[in-house]
Order: structure tokens, then sequence, then C-alpha cells
């Protein structure tokens, strides 16, 4: 069992939701938390409850995801784990679709996961050990209605740690991906057509301890996919 103590990790999307969990039970157990989002205010509270470094930013930015780096090792001078978990949703029928909704979703899900898996790579390799978590989805794995910018999106976002999962093995990088059904998160609530049976969501915190369990696994093992739902959702 990795022991979690004087861990440096990033995660993004932390003002709120998933994010916010993993950070706070990261910080629970010894990690040192560095919490990233684009929302100031949340994001000081959490860094606040964590003890840990705020860092504002846009995970589209490659400036900004640059800067969260340098900020983390300037305070920590290390970093061992990346959770990329920043993310955006919305829902309708294709012909119905803003573009400029389209581009922010691959912007933060598919490009945000790239710039920061990009930025901490190379540390990792300096060290020959780090772990990147990433927060995909259920859908990267099914289609539904009125989810093809998303589901599209998250299918690129899987294909991306897949990939890289393959490239950075060798040089003792661990990369996870957790695929979590309907979370009661501020974007699902508008999913169309649900039954009311299914608005049963997880919880962050259920994700948050996914994301605990991946972590903790032993320096040998390396759990690379993990897909929970809650026992209600049936699709």
């Amino acid at each position: 069992m990795t022991d979690l103590t004087n861990q440096v990790a990033i995660v993004t999307g932390a003002s709120r939701g998933i994010g916010r969990a993993t950070a706070l039970l990261l910080a629970l157990q010894g990690a040192k938390v560095v919490s990233v989002a684009r929302s100031d205010d949340e994001l000081q509270e959490v860094a606040h409850k964590t003890q840990g470094l705020a860092v504002p930013a846009d995970v589209a930015d490659e400036d900004d995801v640059r800067n969260v780096v340098a900020e983390t090792l300037r305070r920590f001078h290390r970093l061992d784990i990346l959770v990329c978990n920043a993310g955006v949703g919305s829902f309708n029928l294709l012909e119905h679709f803003a573009a400029t909704e389209w581009d922010r979703m691959f912007d933060v899900n598919v490009k945000g996961t790239f710039l920061l898996c990009k930025a901490v790579v190379p540390h990792f390799k300096a060290q020959h050990k780090g772990h990147i978590v990433g927060i995909a989805s259920d859908v990267s794995r099914r289609t539904f209605a009125h989810g093809t910018a998303y589901g599209a999106s998250k299918y690129a976002q899987d294909a991306l740690l897949g990939s890289l999962r393959k490239e950075v093995r060798p040089h003792g990088i661990k990369v996870s991906t957790i695929y979590p059904g309907l979370v009661d998160t501020y974007f699902n609530d508008s999913l169309p057509g649900r039954p009311e049976a299914e608005k049963t969501h997880l919880k962050p915190s259920d994700v948050a301890q996914a994301i605990r369990y991946v972590l903790e696994a032993p320096a040998h093992v390396v759990i690379d996919e993990l897909m929970l739902h809650p026992l209600t959702q049936e699709w």
C-alpha cells in the first residue's frame, strides 16, 4: 500500500464536486494538495481546509498550466500526483448545439488533460515515478441521445489517457482512468429524459474514495481503469 503522507498532488476542478471532495480527502491522508480551478473564491476556501496551495487557472490555457506546475515546484520542491478532474458538460440535440459550446467542452475535457499531462510528464520521468489519475466518464464507453459533444470529448480524453499509459509505463509512471456513472454534480441534472429512480447519483465523495484507492495501490501495482455507478443506474 502506498502511503500518501507528504505526497504532493495537483487536483484540478478543485473548487467543487469531485475535485473538492478529492482535495479534502487527500489532505486527510496527509498529502500536500495544490487545488486548481477558475473560481478563486471557492478555491481559497478549499485551500484553507486542506492547508495547501491554491492556484487559479484555466486548464485549457497552456501558460496557466505551466504556472500551476511552476508554483507547485516552487512551494513544495516536488510533484507526485496529478488528478485531471476539471471538466464541463452540457447536453442537447446535435442540431441545437452551438459551436462555441462544442469548442469549450473539448478545450477543457481534452485539451486540458493534454496540457496538464504534457506539463507534468517531464518531471515524473526525471524522478522515474509519478501517478496521473484522469477522471473520464462511463460515457467514454457508451453513447446516448443528447450526448454527442460531451460523449465525443470523453471518448477523446479516454484515448489520450490510454495512449499515454503505454508511453510512460517504461518510465515508472502510472496512469489510471476512472469512469464514474451519474454523479451529483452541477451539470448532470441537465441530462434529459432520465428516469426519476436514476436521480440517486454517486456522491462526489464516492469518486474521491475511488481516486484514493488507485493512488494507494502498492508501488508495483497500477490500476489502469476503474468504473463505478450508482446501483440504480441502468443505462
